[in-house]
């Protein structure tokens, strides 16, 4: 296995014929499967904010700049007109009218204002006398409800109530809301006149930093997006691409395929045991051939052989079997045997026989000798 864990299925047992790429083990795979899922997000991220940068900024990002650059030229107009000569004197002067209007509402109506109160009230006495008077000589008629007599004096008594309700007024003087609100009219008319003298050119520089601002952020965006930004855009997808084929790897390293078509020897694991990275689980053969390797040609026997030779195979569990062979290699190095130097030389039989098994012991004669 080329990873370690736990075995989640075992496909195989010994004795089975399988082919090439048969699927063998299976390991429990869960956090390798949350691996790949978390790389394909992070790819998809990645992808996506390259699309975004390649693409630019969208039209509405560029009105919505326009209209920031618009808002903050207009607050900077705002400021530079309200601290002009001309809307000062204006305000100092809702100041002079509001302070005069308190000073009449405190010193209350003039000699005159009640004078000409009090002849409008001795006037409405007057129509309502001769109202009554012409009221009095048909009075006793059936229709007095509806001549004009009755309506006048009606009329006439109405307006003596009204003259004589505002002469009471004027007499009376200003009441205390009527003097909060004097107040309250000189106070506001005092702000407004020191919130425009006290437009400092520090104000101006602050409305002026917002246009600088909005500029910069209209003129970012009509750029485009940097092309050092979109290589860096580029290489995280290169890299999450990376980190993805690397999950994956890690999943397909808790699968074991047979590298080749052949018969299961060994199976050395069974379902749920834990098994480690490198270590054997399973031993295959492919027994469509074989392979006989001597293991006791000395130095001296080596040096007349050659590959291509031929020679003759006997076996000592199968009496009866002969079969011709020919030499495949040597090995060119030899090896200690008991103080002996031997080399190892291949043979390859030309027949095969079903009774053959692995590790059987053959006897290799060559040159038919």
């Amino acid at each position: 296995m080329s990873a370690g864990g736990i075995v989640e299925q075992l496909n195989v047992q010994e004795g089975d014929n399988i082919e090439s790429r048969q699927l063998l083990i299976k390991l429990d795979d869960a956090q390798q499967r949350v691996a790949v899922a978390q790389a394909q997000a992070n790819l998809q991220r990645a992808q996506a904010n390259l699309q975004q940068l390649v693409a630019g900024p969208r039209a509405q990002e560029i009105a919505q700049a326009e209209a920031g650059l618009a808002s903050a030229q207009a607050a900077y107009d705002r400021l530079a007109n309200a601290s002009s000569p001309g809307n000062i004197a204006a305000a100092r002067a809702s100041v002079a009218q509001a302070q005069a209007n308190l000073q009449s509402v405190l010193e209350g109506p003039s000699q005159a204002t009640l004078i000409s109160a009090q002849a409008d009230l001795r006037n409405a006495e007057a129509q309502v006398r001769n109202a009554t008077s012409a009221y009095n000589r048909v009075k006793d008629q059936n229709d007095i409800g509806m001549r004009p007599e009755s309506l006048a004096l009606e009329q006439a008594t109405i307006a003596y109530e009204g003259a004589k309700a505002r002469l009471q007024d004027l007499q009376n003087g200003a009441t205390a809301s009527q003097i909060a609100g004097a107040r309250a009219g000189v106070s506001q008319a005092s702000a407004q006149l020191e919130t425009l003298q006290n437009s400092a050119p520090m104000d101006l520089a602050s409305a002026q930093a917002g246009i600088d601002q909005a500029q910069a952020q209209l003129d970012l965006l009509n750029a485009g997006t940097r092309p050092e930004a979109i290589e860096v855009a580029k290489a995280d997808v290169a890299a999450a691409t990376a980190s993805l084929q690397n999950a994956l790897v890690s999943l397909s390293d808790t699968e074991l395929r047979a590298p080749f078509g052949g018969v299961v020897a060994t199976v050395d694991t069974a379902m749920g045991e834990q098994v480690g990275a490198g270590s054997p689980v399973i031993l295959l053969a492919d027994t469509s051939t074989w392979n006989i390797e001597t293991s006791d040609l000395t130095e001296f026997d080596v040096v007349g052989i050659q590959p291509g030779n031929p020679v003759v195979l006997t076996f000592d569990a199968i009496p009866d079997l002969e079969l011709p062979g020919v030499v495949s290699r040597i090995r060119p190095i030899g090896e200690d045997n008991r103080g002996d130097t031997v080399y190892k030389v291949v043979v390859t039989p030309q027949q095969n026989d079903p009774r053959l098994l692995w590790n059987m012991t053959a006897v290799v004669t060559f040159g038919g000798q």
